[in-house]
């Protein structure tokens, strides 16, 4: 099996504050369905669904690979009206990661990793 691509359905608690956030976050949104829109940044893409488990969303965590941690943390800590938190950059042997929960709930892993 070759594989092509992957994509996550991430659940939202309240899918128009969902849909703000990650465009906010700099993703570009496309209909779907009345439930499900896809988000793509570059050649990332992931799917948001109209959706919302509270054990689901708690315990998803994804990795987001960026180019420059500190670009990622200054659009982050931007981000205003939308009940998030993030933590400061942290250093660790694979990369510097930010830690930002979304809002629903999911954990992001905002990563520059080393060379």
């Amino acid at each position: 099996m070759k594989v092509d691509d992957i994509r996550v359905f991430i659940p939202s608690k309240d899918y128009e504050v969902s849909q703000s956030f990650y465009q906010a976050l700099g993703f570009e949104m496309d209909y779907v369905t009345d439930d499900l829109s896809l988000f793509q940044n570059g050649e990332c893409t992931f799917f948001l669904q109209n959706f919302y488990n509270e054990e689901l969303a708690k315990n998803l965590m994804l990795q987001l690979c960026v180019l420059d941690i500190n670009e990622a943390l200054e659009t982050i800590s931007n981000l205003n009206g939308f009940d998030i938190k993030y933590e400061p950059i942290k250093s660790e042997p694979w990369g510097q990661v930010v830690y930002l929960w979304g809002p629903a709930g999911e954990l992001w892993h905002i990563t520059e990793l080393r060379n």
